[in-house]
């Protein structure tokens, strides 16, 4: 016998708030039951259904105190009830519900939780019903900049009731414009931390999280405000673009290196307005060569002197390379010093059986699909009565290190090994400086851009597992045929800032590089050029690509942008291709500064520049944004 409806109520209630003692109730006549599944109050949750009522949405995510109205039907009809977390109607803790499924979310969630929502037939409830999940989102907690240590970085941090995942949308106004990368949470949710960065000093920002949970629920949280505070000082950066032209989306990263006294990592957007900087504590010899950045959203750098200077008790010296986040916080590091301690205990030696030690890392870094750091030290070995050196000559060349995560040393290869000590076209006995590091995808070996010797060659490297043989010189002298180009002039010289131009990187391919023309053949001829001096038609850089065939070991000059004198480059420089298909540019160390350029696809014409007048640029990047993947 079944009750009235009215009565019937009353009696479910009065059952419901039983069941929520942990008193188990059968009521034969009755029949009121109380889902199960509806019971999650943390946790995962998953939906649930049985017989004819559906509901919808079957995931969402509120804020506290908002409002949803969840539907209901049966397709055999009848009244519909509502129960939160078992309960008819709902509690203050949980959130309530009237009998229209108008939902409201409690006042106050301390973390993540979920609930459930369950809407059952009310003739039939332990066979007819369906439950919804409602992750509840806890109030968002922002770090502004006077906090996180960085000025120009906030903390956004929020805690997830579900796995999902965070980005945050940010700007001027509430329009916002800009937004971070998704960082996900844990496999059950959790708390997630995203770093926003990408703000110009002492200005307002409105922020404001967008969270997808892997459910599909999706939650816009509130607005917030945070204050950027003043970025240390840089060299100033004079934009300009074409008339006409739209240059690749993105930012400038610049990696200055003279004068000393600024900040010698730091990014702009394309008008020149710094928007990141990164500031550490070091010697005044320690400088940033090379700034990478890496899938998990951090930067890779290398901090250490010049390895062609001799450094002496120096205070402070850093001699690391360090990975940071966006707030530049140290993720990672590995020393001079931990790297000898490590070299001492291993069984790895040079060609005549010495323990490697080295004085300094320089010049480059390179992070492997496999989490290991390779990288560039100096190297050095005394010779007797060298031709043309009379008595003791102390030679610096060059080693190169590969470590595990852990930075433990698991292979190296030095250029006294494997070239010959009698070739020395510029600045012997600083015999090589090697300056650049490149991995190929395809076959796993490596490329050095080494500097002293106007070559790039080839190692079988093979991940650290290869014999260290030189595969082939690239290069005056070397083992290419030059296509499409005058020899031996329009061969690279004392060259800097190596990359590929295809997306293969072994067979046919193509490289790009900073041909910086200090020591260039013309003829019957070699010149010697000198920094900052007076414009030489003899002294120019320019920026070649070059398409390797390795089958047939020859190499065209693809293309070759050559500007006037003026833009001839001492040292560093690079040159890199852009999404777009423009080439990117660096002539870092002119008379009249650094000018990084993006160029056309023809390398015909300048599309956009930025100069900094007041300072030499070691490299320059052009990223998408501050985050792997993001375009902005």
């Amino acid at each position: 016998m079944r009750s009235s409806p009215r009565g019937g109520m009353r009696v479910r209630r009065f059952l419901v708030m039983l069941a929520l003692l942990a008193v188990a109730v059968a009521l034969g006549g009755c029949g009121y039951w109380i889902n199960p599944h509806a019971q999650a109050p943390s946790g995962p949750g998953t939906p649930s259904q049985s017989g004819s009522v559906t509901i919808s949405p079957t995931y969402v995510a509120l804020a506290p105190g908002q409002k949803f109205q969840f539907t209901a039907s049966s397709s055999s009809g009848g009244a519909i009830e509502w129960l939160v977390n078992a309960a008819a109607g709902g509690k203050r803790e949980t959130g309530k519900i009237d009998g229209a499924g108008n939902y409201v979310a409690p006042s106050v969630v301390a973390q993540g939780t979920n609930i459930s929502v369950t809407a059952a037939l009310a003739s039939d409830p332990e066979r007819d019903y369906a439950t919804a999940v409602v992750a509840l989102m806890p109030a968002a907690q922002v770090s502004c900049p006077d906090v996180t240590g960085s000025p120009l970085v906030a903390a956004y941090s929020i805690k997830l009731p579900l796995p999902g995942k965070v980005a945050v949308e940010f700007g001027k106004t509430t329009d916002y414009g800009r937004n971070t990368w998704q960082v996900a949470s844990g496999a059950n949710g959790g708390p997630v931390r995203v770093l926003v960065a990408g703000m110009m000093a002492k200005t307002v920002y409105h922020m404001r999280a967008r969270v997808v949970l892997n459910n599909g629920a999706t939650h816009t949280d509130a607005d917030h405000t945070c204050t950027t505070g003043a970025a240390g000082p840089t060299t100033a950066v004079k934009a300009t673009t074409a008339n006409g032209a739209t240059p690749q989306p993105g930012i400038e990263m610049w990696n200055t290196a003279i004068p000393s006294n600024v900040l010698q990592a730091f990014a702009t957007d394309l008008d020149g307005n710094v928007i990141w900087t990164y500031q550490y504590q070091g010697s005044v010899a320690d400088l940033i060569q090379g700034i990478q950045q890496l899938p998990n959203g951090d930067m890779l750098m290398l901090i250490s002197y010049l390895s062609s200077i001799t450094v002496t008790n120096t205070v402070g010296l850093v001699n690391e390379i360090r990975e940071i986040d966006l707030a530049g916080n140290t993720v990672r590091s590995l020393t001079m010093d931990q790297l000898n301690q490590k070299l001492a205990g291993s069984n790895l030696r040079d060609g005549d059986g010495n323990v490697y030690n080295f004085r300094g890392f320089h010049h480059s870094v390179v992070a492997l699909p496999n989490g290991h750091w390779v990288m560039l030290t100096d190297y050095r070995k005394s010779y007797t009565d060298l031709p043309g050196y009379p008595g003791v000559t102390p030679v610096l060349g060059d080693a190169i290190v590969d470590v595990d995560e852990s930075g433990n040393p698991d292979w190296v290869w030095n250029t006294f090994d494997h070239l010959d000590i009698h070739r020395h076209p510029m600045n012997f006995p600083d015999w090589t400086h090697s300056n650049g590091l490149l991995y190929s995808s395809d076959d796993h070996n490596l490329l050095l851009s080494i500097r002293h010797q106007n070559w790039v060659i080839k190692i079988n490297f093979q991940d650290g597992q290869g014999s260290g043989a030189v595969m082939w010189r690239l290069g005056e002298g070397g083992d290419f045929k030059l296509l499409g180009g005058a020899d031996p002039t329009d061969w690279f010289y004392a060259q800097h800032g190596l990359s590929f131009f295809s997306p293969h990187t072994t067979g046919v391919y193509r490289l790009g590089m900073m041909d910086n023309g200090n020591d260039r053949m013309f003829p019957g001829r070699q010149v010697s050029c000198k920094p900052l001096a007076p414009t030489s038609a003899d002294c120019y850089s320019t920026v070649p690509v070059l398409e390797l065939n390795e089958g047939n070991m020859t190499a065209t000059l693809a293309k070759h942008y050559t500007p006037p004198p003026s833009f001839f480059t001492f040292f560093g420089g690079n040159a890199e291709l852009l999404a777009n298909g423009d080439i990117h540019t660096n002539f870092g160390s002119t008379v009249n500064g650094g000018f990084a350029q993006e160029l056309n696809p023809d390398a015909t014409q300048v599309v956009w520049q930025g100069a900094t007048p007041s300072g030499d640029q070691f490299h320059t990047y052009r990223w998408p944004s501050l985050y792997p993947g993001v375009q902005w």
